[in-house]
């Protein structure tokens, strides 16, 4: 199975081109696509311009946890996005989400959770 997505704005063809390496990419590295879930939305008002949306929000859901980076385009997010999935072991716990003691993704999503 494939990467849910979601979307109030439609992903971009070349970004719907590129999912299926995404996928693969994930599986080559022990990560199962069919357990995430992409989001995107148009990002908060403050970021539009008259000619529309300038930035839009992508979230990620896995394993009862998510986050959320802010991109100008899919492909920005895409390739962020793909560097993580592929990052070595010790980068990637934020993508395992193991049970126990607080991981780096989930201190980290702690961290992100404050107000500013």
């Amino acid at each position: 199975m494939s990467i849910t997505l979601q979307s109030t704005v439609s992903f971009s063809p070349e970004f719907m081109r590129e999912l299926p390496t995404l996928e693969k990419a994930m599986i080559e590295h022990g990560l199962e696509p069919s357990k995430f879930v992409i989001s995107k939305d148009s990002a908060t008002p403050s970021t539009r311009f008259v000619g529309g949306t300038f930035f839009f929000d992508y979230t990620v859901f896995v394993g009862g946890q998510h986050f959320t980076l802010t991109e100008p385009n899919d492909m920005v997010f895409l390739e962020y996005f793909l560097k993580l999935c592929t990052a070595e072991d010790g980068v990637r716990p934020l993508l395992k989400l193991r049970r126990g003691r607080p991981g780096l993704f989930r201190r980290f999503l702690r961290w992100m959770a404050k107000p500013v």
